[in-house]
């Protein structure tokens, strides 16, 4: 039987970028002409759909412009994540990545960005991205919660062993939505004693350290 590990990118395959926030005001000012200004709440954890669909909002701008963003969204991640704002990877990914799979387990993302937005942050940072089963990843950049991509997860992979690794409170939350168990890491911006007081089954400080814990209840599972 396959069984899927369901990786979250931002946060935990890739360092989060300094100024990741403000692709999503420069995508709305170059289709709607509206540049937004002033500080923002933390939005990690949200998925792009959501991002994108909340700015819109918040500027009276017409939902319709919805895909039109996402497409700049995605054309400025290009231009942004090939070059000098090329992401990093979390310590101890590749090693990870490759023990998941010796284990008997395929790697997936669940992602709140599209499939060319992680696609280029990955290989940006020096990971192929044919390390994932792309048939059985799931993103975020039309969805408007990051339960809708784990109740999408739940059912397309029905009866397989599946685990979802993430960064935030958010995953955690979809994940408990559908009944996948969460295991969380701390190479975002939430600290491990915040993680804690989430449900996940065990949270690793990092891909290093956690490693063991993560093969051996992979092979519990």
């Amino acid at each position: 039987m396959a069984k899927y590990v369901l990786w979250d990118v931002d946060g935990t395959l890739l360092l989060n970028g300094p100024r990741a926030g403000s692709l999503y005001d420069e995508a709305i000012e170059q289709i709607a002409g509206i540049s937004p200004s002033g500080p923002r709440p933390a939005e990690h954890g949200k998925v792009d759909g959501q991002i994108i669909a909340e700015r819109l909002a918040e500027h009276g701008l017409s939902p319709d412009l919805h895909h039109a963003v996402a497409d700049r969204l995605d054309d400025l991640s290009v231009e942004r994540h090939t070059g000098a704002d090329r992401r990093q990877l979390a310590p101890g990914v590749h090693e990870a990545l490759d023990a998941v799979l010796a284990a008997g387990w395929t790697n997936c993302l669940l992602t709140g960005n599209s499939p060319r937005r992680a696609r280029v942050k990955l290989e940006g940072a020096g990971l192929d991205p044919a390390l994932f089963d792309w048939e059985r990843s799931f993103f975020g950049d039309q969805a408007r919660a990051r339960s809708e991509l784990t109740t999408a997860a739940s059912a397309a992979l029905h009866g397989s062993p599946r685990v979802i690794v993430g960064d935030t409170p958010s995953d955690d939350a979809a994940a408990a939505a559908v009944g996948i168990p969460f295991l969380a890491v701390a190479t975002g911006v939430f600290p491990a004693r915040e993680l804690e007081r989430t449900g996940a089954v065990f949270v690793m400080p990092d891909l290093v350290t956690g490693l063991p814990d993560l093969l051996a209840y992979l092979r519990q599972a």
